[in-house]
């Protein structure tokens, strides 16, 4: 793992998230028992992109 993708699996699992399953390539799929999900790459190297995946996910933090 490189770039923010760690920090994102921990923010989603402290949040409720755990993981659903593999996506397509590099790309895992997480979910919420209150039904959001969200797919994090495994190589997010980008800031935005992190910011991003929060924000789908409903939580309020920012890289």
């Amino acid at each position: 793992m490189n770039g923010f993708a760690k920090s994102i699996k921990e923010i989603l699992t402290s949040n409720g998230f755990y993981l659903s399953r593999m996506g397509k390539g590099s790309h895992e799929v997480w979910k919420h028992n209150d039904g959001r999900q969200v797919a994090v790459n495994n190589i997010c190297k980008s800031r935005h992109t992190a910011n991003a995946i929060m924000k789908e996910a409903k939580i309020s933090y920012k890289f």
